[in-house]
């Protein structure tokens, strides 16, 4: 995948709404772009709070999408409502960036705030992009984009047993994940042993 397309995603973006494109999103956008390109296709985005490194992933999320129309999302946060802003953030760039016109479907069955479904080939089981909270059911899902945002927060590790919990929940995301898929951390450590390390 293009660097050089994604970015001019993200500046379209960024001139619809009246911004400039910050640098360190540039950086944040080909750090995502890479992890794509690169093996083992697993990468931690650990940035400062406040950064608008979900903002950029919300909007790297949309570019796969226009990139390939049949890739598979699924956003994993601690909590589903928090999983649903990130989906709800997609689904706005979707309706209204330029580049994602084609994309809308005519009849939006699935076009909510916890799953989405562009116009793509027809066969494909799951919704494009579909969100979860770490403790609901992802059995049978498959995934070609994991992101994880924000699953480590203190009510999932502010115990040892709730981090086991926690590092056994994700492993099954091996088994969710597509051959040649990506999966993508993003946040800020919350422990002294914290998942991101390992």
């Amino acid at each position: 995948m293009s660097y050089n397309s994604a970015l001019n995603f993200l500046n379209a973006w960024n001139e619809l709404i009246g911004f400039e494109t910050p640098e360190h999103h540039k950086t944040i956008l080909r750090f995502l772009v890479e992890s794509i390109d690169s093996v083992p296709r697993r990468a931690l985005l650990a940035a400062f709070r406040h950064s608008g490194k979900s903002t950029v992933v919300g909007i790297f999320a949309a570019w796969v999408l226009s990139e390939n129309p049949a890739a598979r999302i699924l956003i994993l946060s601690a909590e589903t409502n928090l999983a649903s802003r990130m989906v709800s953030h997609i689904k706005h760039i979707l309706e209204n960036h330029a580049l994602c016109q084609d994309m809308l479907p005519t009849v939006k069955r699935e076009w909510g705030t916890h799953r989405l479904t562009i116009n793509r080939p027809p066969g494909i089981r799951e919704p494009s992009v579909i969100c979860q909270g770490i403790s609901g059911n992802i059995t049978g899902m498959r995934s070609d984009l994991i992101i994880c945002d924000d699953v480590e927060v203190p009510n999932t590790c502010n115990t040892a047993k709730k981090r086991v919990c926690l590092r056994e929940r994700l492993r099954e995301l091996d088994f969710i994940l597509a051959p040649n898929g990506t999966m993508i951390y993003i946040g800020t450590p919350h422990a002294k042993d914290t998942i991101y390390r390992t």
